[in-house]
């Protein structure tokens, strides 16, 4: 009995061993009723690392550049200022010019002069107007919207004029008495005509806005000439200037211009040839 007893306790020992862990190991319904509630715990979020992302470079935008195509139209100082001072000339020039292509520019020169020249042995005054026309060549690259010319051109000329002869000396090979003293005349020979080419240089800079200052030199070469006389040569033709007893002759004029645009051309940027 006394062993029974001993065995008796010893199972029920154990049993209450197993059943102890057991409850250890199974969830109480309060927690399971916890678990539907709360849920799991989420786990923090691993910090998003920042992706370095490189910014595509932005095209580089060439600004459009555009050429001003228009006339340009102006008086020659030179002349409408000499007559301040120079009691023998009167006279007005009016230029003119239009850009046809980008280096390329049609011009024109429009005067009238009224100049009295005297010589050796004659004095004359000469009375006529002119017209010039051709083109200049622009050899000046501008930056970005610059518009100076720096240019080399030619002309073709025209002149209808008249001579009037005022006085005149006649010539002696020996002067024992001294020289003889001029011989007033008057006569007038209407009707002349002469034309002649020029080379032209000159140079035109934008001071302000659409205003232009410039000069230039002119060369020239007469082609033909329709005389008074024989024996009276022209001594000053309008447009040409003093002939100096032969076919060349030289001017220049210093002129004031305003430029009229009229339409805009896009200027095509070069394209770099490789290889």
């Amino acid at each position: 009995m006394k062993h029974i007893l001993k065995y008796f306790f010893s199972f029920c020992l154990l049993l209450s061993m197993i059943m102890t862990n057991a409850q250890d190991t199974i969830p109480s319904k309060t927690q399971l009723e916890r678990t539907k509630i709360v849920g799991e715990i989420p786990k923090a979020p691993k910090p998003a690392t920042k992706k370095t992302t490189k910014t595509p470079k932005a095209d580089t935008i060439v600004p459009v550049k555009k050429d001003r195509y228009g006339v340009r139209v102006g008086v020659d100082l030179y002349k409408l200022t000499r007559g301040l001072y120079d009691e023998n000339y009167k006279g007005i020039e009016l230029v003119g010019d239009y850009r046809l292509t980008k280096k390329y520019f049609l011009a024109a020169e429009l005067g009238s002069e009224d100049k009295t020249t005297e010589d050796d042995r004659l004095n004359t005054t000469t009375k006529g107007t002119y017209i010039k026309g051709g083109f200049d060549y622009n050899a000046y690259n501008n930056w970005l919207d610059m518009e100076n010319i720096i240019s080399i051109g030619l002309r073709a000329g025209f002149s209808a004029f008249s001579q009037e002869l005022n006085s005149y000396k006649i010539y002696n090979p020996h002067p024992y008495w001294g020289e003889m003293p001029p011989i007033a005349s008057g006569e007038t020979f209407s009707g002349l005509t002469a034309g002649w080419i020029e080379v032209v240089a000159g140079v035109k800079v934008k001071v302000y806005n659409n205003i232009f200052v410039g000069f230039s030199l002119r060369l020239n070469t007469l082609l033909y000439e329709k005389k008074p006389s024989d024996n009276f040569e022209n001594l000053y033709i309008p447009g040409f200037n003093r002939t100096y007893d032969g076919n060349f002759g030289a001017g220049f004029n210093y002129t004031v211009t305003y430029f009229i645009p009229l339409y805009k051309k896009t200027v095509k940027p070069k394209e770099n040839s490789k290889g």
